[in-house]
């Protein structure tokens, strides 16, 4: 098929860089016919493309297929006097949640059956699910177009029915329970998408009577709620990038108004969980990479140090029991778990030798000297262990079933890169034990780098397919990230932010020069910001990759976060800037993958998107790919897949994302060659 081409039509954005011209700024207006019908264009040549590799997309397919046990069930999770499981069926995409009052019972009474609400739907997305304080009844929502709208049903599990009580479109900001099961606490999204509302709903009255428990004008902050574990207080959380308030109410008294833990100020950062007598508050009060404080729940803002700051152990999560502490942090560049006892004393949970994640597991019961930990490294399936924190002794739970696949055929291992300023970088590999490194081995290189969100080296069945061809995969940790603690995110943001792409560059020269990569068979793959990561590098060294994944990806971000009326632009300024104003406008002009796509050579390009989607929306992916097609001087392939009932995330079905997941690894295999 010839290339699809989208009309020009110029449109003048005034910047402070100066007047530039948009010759696509038209595909933003999703009700123009001719944006659809470019879209629909795109994925009709797309799908051409794919048509010349069914066999492996079939075969990639199957092979993802034969790695799941399709028919299986999650480690039960003790809460109360229950057991809860989740179960997938072969041939259904979706869960099926139940419980019993023991875990060898625990599918005995269906919670939920998402395959049956998820029926006539072609998108469905589970939101919460959230269990009264009694068990007795079940607050669930759903998303049935990826817009990431929610409305919330409350079901009555004795009877196995829904309420009358229906709460249409709220956000994923959480949900709480009083203690009597009679009321619920949700939040609304306001028209840029936000989650600034927290309201109250008395179960059987009209949603039309709910009450504004909180409120957030500020656009910066996003608003949350939920109980703590305890369940004896209800916690509203509101936070911006760089600061952040709490308010807590009993929950036994779900009516009285809640009390200020302590005000936002800028650049302090806390959260709060209760613990008996005591909040326990994680926050960067004089501690850069965070300390934790405790306080008298009749005086929150009065804090007392607990535990201390560590330069360099960036303390991410507090899970409160009744007499313990399990702390998550992240200690040279590995995530660890430590437990913390009333009486001081501490003891660390051992760990793999290789690269790994460590996390929390679902600790539902607060009255309990057992952890559930979950680990996992790119060669070490994820696996639930049940720790006894008194005497230290670990229970094997469960271990994702992995058929047909000979684990010890695969091997990990960190490396370190230099980046242009000195800085190492780490970047973790994975490969068959068959595939030398003498550089001729084609390579996939992954990043995202934003948001202090650290991506761990997870296990994927998916990868396999890769692994099993000669491809080695590499994931790059590049500051922006938060492995390396607060001053790794901070390296990595706002006037810092091209050390993100520099430092995954660093890693990608690395690759080539030590063999794990021959030159011309190097591909990048990143989502969202990380779409604006390989965006960014593919787009200053165009030669250095052969190949480019983009998913969804975030790369007109000079116009995006010029436009305040967009969802989530106010509250991205303090992550990247604003760029109505110098000096941000020409900092981030010099890095927006979609201003600096000139005429040049580029990799073959794999590009997706979601109509639906809040977060990237459509036309960012939808107007890079036009201009790639009007100005690369290559003859390499560039591919757009959008998503025409779906959001970010993409298919919301597993088959349906396996499948998916089967056409970009086909496209990276004939990419590399390999």
């Amino acid at each position: 098929m010839t290339p699809p081409t989208a009309k020009r039509v110029p449109h003048v954005w005034s910047r402070p860089t100066g007047d530039v011209t948009d010759h696509y700024a038209w595909l933003a207006d999703r009700d123009n016919p001719d944006t659809i019908d470019y879209l629909e264009a795109e994925n009709a040549y797309a799908d051409a493309f794919f048509a010349d590799h069914e066999e492996t997309i079939e075969a990639v397919y199957g092979e993802i297929r034969s790695r799941v046990q399709e028919t299986d069930q999650s480690a039960p999770v003790p809460h109360d006097d229950w057991f809860y499981a989740r179960q997938t069926e072969e041939g259904k995409d979706y869960v099926v949640i139940s419980r019993g009052r023991t875990a060898e019972t625990a599918t005995e009474q269906v919670v939920l059956d998402v395959n049956a609400e998820a029926e006539g739907h072609d998108f469905f997305s589970l939101g919460m699910v959230d269990i009264s304080p009694d068990h007795t009844r079940l607050a669930w929502s759903s998303d049935t177009d990826g817009a990431e709208f929610y409305d919330v049903r409350i079901r009555d599990l004795h009877q196995g029915t829904e309420l009358d009580d229906v709460i249409p479109r709220t956000s994923a900001g959480g949900s709480a329970w009083s203690a009597d099961g009679s009321y619920l606490f949700y939040v609304l999204p306001d028209e840029q998408h936000r989650p600034f509302r927290v309201m109250r709903h008395a179960l059987g009255t009209p949603v039309e009577d709910d009450v504004e428990v909180y409120i957030d004008t500020d656009e910066r902050f996003f608003v949350g709620v939920g109980a703590s574990r305890s369940g004896e207080w209800i916690m509203i959380g509101s936070g911006s990038k760089l600061s952040s308030e709490v308010w807590v109410l009993p929950a036994s008294a779900p009516t009285t108004d809640p009390v200020l833990v302590r005000a936002r100020e800028d650049d302090l950062e806390y959260s709060v969980s209760h613990w008996g007598e005591q909040f326990v508050i994680t926050t960067n009060e004089a501690a850069e990479d965070f300390r934790i404080m405790t306080a008298p729940v009749e005086a929150p803002g009065a804090w007392t140090e607990l535990v201390p700051h560590e330069p360099g152990r960036r303390i991410v999560s507090v899970q409160t029991f009744a007499d313990h502490l399990a702390i998550l942090s992240w200690k040279d560049m590995q995530r660890r778990v430590e437990v913390r006892f009333r009486d001081g004393t501490t003891t660390q949970l051992d760990v793999l030798d290789e690269p790994h994640d460590t996390s929390f597991g679902a600790n539902r019961n607060y009255d309990t000297r057992i952890l559930r930990v979950a680990v996992e490294s790119m060669s070490v399936p994820r696996t639930i262990y049940d720790v006894d924190v008194v005497t230290r002794e670990s229970t094997l739970v469960k271990r994702t079933p992995t058929p047909n696949v000979d684990l010890d055929a695969y091997v990990a291992e960190r490396l370190w890169a230099t980046a242009e300023d000195g800085t190492r970088v780490p970047v973790d590999v994975v490969r068959h034990t068959d595939t030398p490194v003498d550089g001729t081995a084609p390579c996939l290189l992954y990043g995202y780098g934003s948001y202090e969100i650290s991506i761990p080296t997870a296990f994927s069945v998916v990868r396999l397919s890769l692994l099993d061809r000669g491809v080695i995969f590499a994931l790059a940790h590049p500051r922006g990230g938060g492995e390396g603690g607060r001053r790794w995110y901070t390296g990595g943001k706002l006037l810092n932010k091209r050390n993100t792409f520099t430092d995954t560059l660093a890693v990608a020269d690395h690759l080539v020069d030590t063999g794990w990569s021959h030159p011309d068979r190097l591909g990048i793959r990143g989502g969202s910001a990380g779409g604006l990561l390989v965006g960014a590098c593919m787009t200053m060294r165009p030669g250095r990759f052969a190949a480019v994944v983009a998913d969804v990806p975030f790369v007109d971000i000079v116009t995006t976060m010029s436009d305040p009326t967009l969802p989530l632009t106010v509250t991205e300024w303090e992550e990247w800037g604003d760029p109505r104003s110098e000096p941000f406008a020409s900092y981030m002009l010099s890095y927006s993958p979609y201003d600096n796509t000139v005429p040049a050579d580029y990799p073959a390009v794999y590009i997706t998107a979601g109509l639906n989607d809040p977060r990237v929306q459509y036309h960012e992916p939808a107007k890079w790919v036009a201009r790639l097609r009007e100005v690369g001087t290559g003859s390499r392939p560039i591919l757009m897949k959008t998503e025409m009932g779906a959001g970010h995330q993409g298919p919301s079905g597993r088959y349906g994302a396996w499948r998916d997941q089967a056409r970009t690894l086909t496209f990276i295999l004939v990419a590399l060659d390999a």
